[in-house]
């Protein structure tokens, strides 16, 4: 992944809830008590690159018992609650209103726990969904009659903005937007190419 690559700045800016596992001096501020030290067991919702970074760093110094400086736990857009509904149809549930980068955010947490109950949903959900958004993709931006004076309806490649083609894109996180645009533009270029070929 590129150090550019704006999805994955996107993905690690997600808050993640964290629990402190020791006291900070001068920390309140972050639990709205700014004269006084955050205290053991406050648990905030702190960025994913800052808590992942918080968790892996340790206070072990000579002698003393290695400890983590927050625990993590999993976010609320990967839920047991998103990911049972995701298991009964991953169809039905709009990955979007969770998360914008969904199976980012996903990917990134099964580097840091081991879930394999959560790689198992995000796989299966990734492939039901995935077909979906090639046959929409393939749907939208073509023209019923055909085309006229050799074009192949260039005012059809909406990428599915209007009509129902809006409300499928407005559910689709980012990975599956990508896929969207890609399965178009293929079906748009195919289309084009057997246009060129019949002439």
């Amino acid at each position: 992944m590129s150090y550019y690559d704006i999805d994955a700045i996107l993905t690690d800016a997600e808050k993640v809830p964290c629990t402190f596992e020791i006291e900070v001096p001068e920390l309140g501020y972050l639990d709205n008590n700014p004269t006084h030290a955050l205290k053991a067991g406050t648990q905030l919702a702190l960025p994913l690159w800052l808590s992942e970074m918080l968790a892996i760093a340790n206070t072990a110094g000579a002698g003393e018992e290695a400890k983590s400086f927050v625990t993590l736990s999993l976010p609320n857009a990967i839920s047991n609650d998103v990911i049972q509904a995701l298991k009964a149809d991953p169809r039905a549930v709009p990955l979007r209103d969770q998360s914008a980068h969904f199976y980012s955010l996903g990917t990134h947490m099964l580097d840091l726990f081991e879930e394999k109950e959560l790689a198992t949903v995000l796989r299966k959900t990734y492939v039901t969904r995935a077909a979906d958004v090639a046959l929409h993709a393939r749907k939208v931006g073509g023209t019923a009659g055909g085309s006229k004076g050799g074009k192949s309806g260039q005012e059809g490649s909406n990428l599915g903005i209007g009509g129902g083609g809006e409300e499928f894109l407005r559910g689709l996180d980012e990975w599956e937007r990508k896929l969207f645009r890609k399965a178009h533009d293929g079906t748009k270029a195919g289309k084009d190419w057997m246009e060129t070929v019949k002439r």
